[in-house]
């Protein structure tokens, strides 16, 4: 986010307050990054549609550079929801599964949900093949995806740095 809009001194990250685990680690991480680059970290919470509409209201609002939205499944059922509310509130936006960005998002940079269920099965044959599930390795994710949209970019009047297109696994006209 931070080379797509570096003159921003503020950036948001959007999470559900409901998952107190992955949103207590998701905060720690987006701080310890935006403090890295010298700027201002506002952390805005929603767990309902209206929450949603609300928070990027407030956004809005305080002129903030961008937000990345938090890895959530309600984030993720409300996906086409996230993408509209960032287009109409002009607002560049982080997620982290590509199909937010194939839905019209800015960007994401996470998991390959392919990848992961390449890797169940994979752990399927080998439980078929005999092998005991309990003997069996707990698994990571192993292959993250950078994905850029440029007609979302351009929409949003954004010039995307060539080092970020270089970078990026996927980039959708």
């Amino acid at each position: 986010m931070h080379e797509l809009v570096p003159a921003a001194t503020a950036l948001a990250l959007l999470v559900n307050p409901g998952n107190i685990t992955q949103t207590e680690a998701q905060t720690e991480l987006t701080e310890a990054a935006v403090h890295r680059f010298g700027l201002r970290l506002q952390v805005l919470n929603a767990s309902t549609t209206s929450e949603l509409d609300q928070a990027f209201a407030t956004l809005a609002e305080r002129r903030v550079g961008g937000v990345v939205v938090g890895g959530d499944p309600f984030f993720t059922s409300q996906r086409d929801r996230l993408v509209g509310l960032a287009a109409r509130h002009k607002l560049p936006a982080v997620y982290n599964l590509r199909q937010f960005v194939a839905t019209g998002g800015l960007m994401s940079y996470g998991t390959s949900i392919a990848d992961v269920y390449r890797q169940a099965g994979v752990y399927c044959g080998q439980i078929l093949n005999g092998a005991k599930p309990s003997d069996l390795p707990v698994m990571l994710p192993t292959k993250f995806e950078l994905v850029i949209n440029v007609k979302v970019a351009k929409a949003l009047g954004l010039t995307i740095p060539p080092s970020l297109l270089a970078r990026a696994d996927e980039v959708i006209e």
